[in-house]
């Protein structure tokens, strides 16, 4: 067994800084808290039939969405989700070409499916609440920071792709 190349330990430190943050913030948004504040839902049998084989695809697509996004940040923008650790680069590939959000969409599949899968209204007021923060938090954070760091790049970006409704044709120019 050799060393471990330049290459190899250049996937280390971002891979375990995108483990952290999702262990620290999605995974807080979609099972932490939900578990802690509605535990009982949790221990409710699940029917299993279309609706809930339909609740499943949806997390996995939501964590399938995550992660794709994830790594993006990680490697095209060199950085992590987190506003201590930035993209240095603005991430505009993969889901972003369709749709400024897709990693807060992503979360909020993830909690959609959970309350499909549990039928459960509590679950979703708490969607709508986790939803209307990363509304908040991208409106007066999120792009504030974005227009000011990357100027007129962000300002085009903004304007060829919606923020929460994926377009799935890119703009004609």
């Amino acid at each position: 067994m050799g060393e471990p190349s330049q290459r190899d330990s250049g996937y280390v430190v971002p891979l375990l800084k995108l483990a952290l943050f999702t262990l620290l913030v999605p995974c807080t948004f979609t099972l932490w808290l939900p578990r802690y504040f509605y535990l009982s839902v949790y221990r409710t049998a699940i029917a299993w039939d279309a609706l809930s084989i339909g609740a499943v695809l949806l997390i996995a697509l939501g964590i399938a969405g995550y992660l794709w996004t994830s790594l993006d940040f990680a490697f095209a923008g060199r950085g992590t989700p987190a506003p201590i650790d930035p993209p240095k680069e603005l991430v505009v590939r993969g889901l972003y070409r369709y749709v400024r959000n897709p990693m807060y969409i992503s979360v909020a599949m993830v909690l959609g499916g959970e309350c499909l899968l549990f039928r459960s209204w509590v679950l979703a007021r708490y969607l709508a609440w986790c939803f209307a923060i990363f509304f908040l938090f991208v409106l007066f954070y999120e792009e504030p920071v974005l227009r000011s760091k990357f100027g007129p790049v962000y300002k085009q970006y903004c304007r060829d792709v919606p923020r929460w409704l994926p377009r799935l044709r890119r703009p004609h120019r």
